[in-house]
């Protein structure tokens, strides 16, 4: 769990604000769920905001460059999510 500490995050001339909106009692209510979670449930849930996760950004490359080919969404996709840089020849 991020403290307050950790959830501020100065850059430049931007005050540091918390990172979240949620309520200290709504936090404290999602740990109480988690911690009664299974192992099982908690890495089929990991799973499942990552699957989304990957479908949102599969969708802004769509939009971003609709003339795009299936097989260039998804090595963009692996670029954005594996590499800072371009893909290296190997994967292109």
């Amino acid at each position: 769990m991020l403290t307050e500490t950790a959830c501020l995050q100065p850059h430049a001339n931007i005050s540091a604000v918390p990172i979240t909106d949620t309520t200290p009692e709504a936090a404290a209510r999602q740990l109480a769920i988690l911690r009664s979670m299974s192992g099982e449930q908690r890495m089929t849930l990991a799973y499942e905001m990552s699957m989304f996760v990957r479908e949102l950004m599969r969708e802004g490359i769509q939009r971003d460059y609709p003339d795009w080919t299936e097989a260039q969404v998804k090595r963009e996709l692996l670029r954005r999510a594996f590499f800072p840089a371009p893909l290296p020849a190997w994967l292109r």
